[in-house]
């Protein structure tokens, strides 16, 4: 890759990361529990051919199912957030007009019959082991050539802060608020292959660590 995954990074996060850069050292996850945080685990990102219904030709999807548990002292509220980004630095977020049948195709694969469409899941998550859900984040293929990609998932804890300057003044956007950043787990992948013939090439971890995003 020409491109370390650094740059990456700020390309799909646009001026958020160039005020960051501007403002000095970027915020990191604490390294010790402050917050809440729910259990997740995870499956290898994995790749679908799904002919929808009115579609003429099918369609390539990626996703990745998930399992989310509450073993914190209370119920918590969960909406989660997925996004993936490309080699290009293009961002997208999952679930994004994605077909039901696609979400059908991925429950009949995995024979998961508690696995939960991404859109009727949450806003809330009960305590215990047996409240814990099962779900999917889903995209469409950006490109055949995958590459190196990350996925971002935000919501599994409440550990946030504001950016702030080197004066210690928070950071505003463009809508004139003050930036907040939430700790998320960024997973990073790598898929080798001839781009002729996408999809077959095995799906490599290449990191998993938290970030403020």
């Amino acid at each position: 890759m020409n491109r370390p995954l650094s740059l990456l990074l700020a390309l799909g996060m646009g001026l958020l990361l160039v005020n960051a850069a501007q403002a000095g050292e970027y915020p990191k996850p604490s390294p010790y529990p402050i917050s809440w945080e729910l259990g997740f685990t995870h499956s290898q990102p994995q790749r679908i051919v799904v002919k929808a219904p009115g579609e003429l030709v099918a369609s390539a999807y990626w996703y990745v199912t998930y399992t989310v548990t509450n073993n914190t002292s209370q119920e918590r509220l969960f909406l989660p957030m997925f996004e993936m980004l490309g080699d290009d630095g293009s961002v997208s977020r999952s679930d994004d007009n994605i077909p039901p049948a696609v979400f059908d195709a991925i429950k009949a694969r995995t024979k998961n019959e508690l696995l939960q469409p991404p859109l009727s899941v949450g806003p809330e998550i009960r305590i215990g082991e047996d409240q814990a859900i099962d779900s999917v984040a889903i995209w469409r293929e950006p490109k055949l050539r995958m590459g190196q990609f990350s996925i971002f998932a935000t919501g599994l804890n409440g550990e946030w802060v504001y950016l702030k300057d080197d004066k210690g003044e928070p950071v505003k956007g463009t809508d004139g608020q003050p930036i907040i950043l939430r700790k998320t787990l960024m997973l990073t992948y790598l898929v080798r292959g001839d781009e002729t013939f996408g999809g077959p090439d095995a799906v490599v971890e290449k990191s998993q660590q938290w970030i403020m995003r």
